[in-house]
């Protein structure tokens, strides 16, 4: 990695975050940047950091799920993060399995109801 460090704006730019949810994530201690007078720096791992917010995000993990494990790496190292991400995606990927499966009976009930409407529409046209 760089040691190339990102102002406050270029991170907001790089991760496309607004200034507000950068602030954020540093007030619950996602992120920690170097503090020179009011300018914050963010480095390589704060860069790493984010990037793993971020699709800790995506794939439906809360931020304090994700504060948590991020607190294991540094307390506890890399296997006990790994084991513990392990943990998290099985009960994420049956959370977001049950709601794939509610998807579709949502999909297959508003399509039966879309046939029905579009069957009477066209009796009652004709």
């Amino acid at each position: 990695m760089s040691d190339q460090r990102l102002s406050f704006k270029e991170m907001c730019a790089k991760f496309d975050v607004t200034p507000r949810t950068l602030r954020y994530y540093e007030y619950i201690e996602l992120l920690k940047p170097e503090k020179d007078g009011r300018n914050r720096f963010y480095g390589p791992r704060e860069s790493a950091r984010m990037t793993l917010i971020l699709r800790g995000r995506r794939f439906g993990f809360s931020l304090e799920e994700l504060r948590q494990w991020l607190l294991i790496y540094e307390t506890k190292g890399t296997t006990p993060q790994l084991q513990a991400f392990v943990e998290m995606a099985d009960r994420q990927l049956g959370e977001l399995a049950r709601q794939r499966d509610e998807l579709a009976v949502t999909i297959d009930d508003l399509r039966s109801l879309r046939d029905e409407a579009a069957r009477l529409a066209a009796d009652n046209a004709g």
